[in-house]
């Protein structure tokens, strides 16, 4: 599984707001990652860039989505994970509405932002942000402090290791361990029962 990028875009698409891309050369090899258009606008053919990346694989096509930040990878999963949105839908909520407006929607309960989104209804706008509140809720009051702070290398390490970012936060909410390598550890006997 790609969890990660870094290499020189080769290639970035033409057509506005039409499957954003970029061709990103690493070491030789060739990689179409679908992003956000205003991360698109932003580069350079030519240019160094480095992207966390969630993979899609189905059974027509393996697709890669890219994201400058873990926070907005960690948007568009949970997202995905809400019945009704698939990665071409989450994509197009994350170009309409950025991470900090998904937030106050979850915590307000206000869809009136995600209605705006092309080809999203009031019914699953309201289904969106329900489901926003409970990941979200679940992820900010399971660790009592900055995520990053607390399980940085324990999450950076899971990841490295294959496992999705909701899935190794949903588990180091769960440790008890304080060392890095002790949180991995309990982390991984807790993701060996699934």
């Amino acid at each position: 599984m790609i969890a990660y990028l870094r290499g020189n875009i080769k290639y970035k698409s033409a057509i506005p707001k039409k499957d954003n891309f970029i061709i990103i050369d690493v070491s030789g090899v060739g990689y179409k990652v679908y992003t956000l258009d205003r991360l698109v606008n932003n580069l350079q053919t030519g240019q160094d860039i480095e992207l966390f990346i969630y993979t899609q694989v189905a059974e027509t096509a393996l697709d890669l989505y890219g994201f400058a930040t873990h926070e907005e990878l960690g948007f568009f999963e949970i997202l995905i994970s809400i019945s009704g949105v698939g990665p071409k839908s989450a994509i197009n909520i994350l170009h309409k509405a950025k991470v900090e407006d998904l937030k106050e929607a979850a915590n307000t309960g206000n869809a009136d932002i995600l209605s705006k989104v092309s080809g999203i209804g009031p019914k699953t706008a309201q289904k969106i942000v329900a489901g926003l509140q409970n990941k979200i809720g679940g992820i900010e009051s399971s660790g009592g402090g900055d995520w990053s702070d607390q399980f940085g290398e324990a999450l950076e390490a899971l990841i490295g290791l294959g496992y999705s970012p909701s899935q190794v936060r949903e588990v180091l909410s769960h440790v008890k361990a304080t060392e890095t390598g002790d949180k991995i550890k309990e982390a991984l006997k807790i993701l060996g029962q699934k």
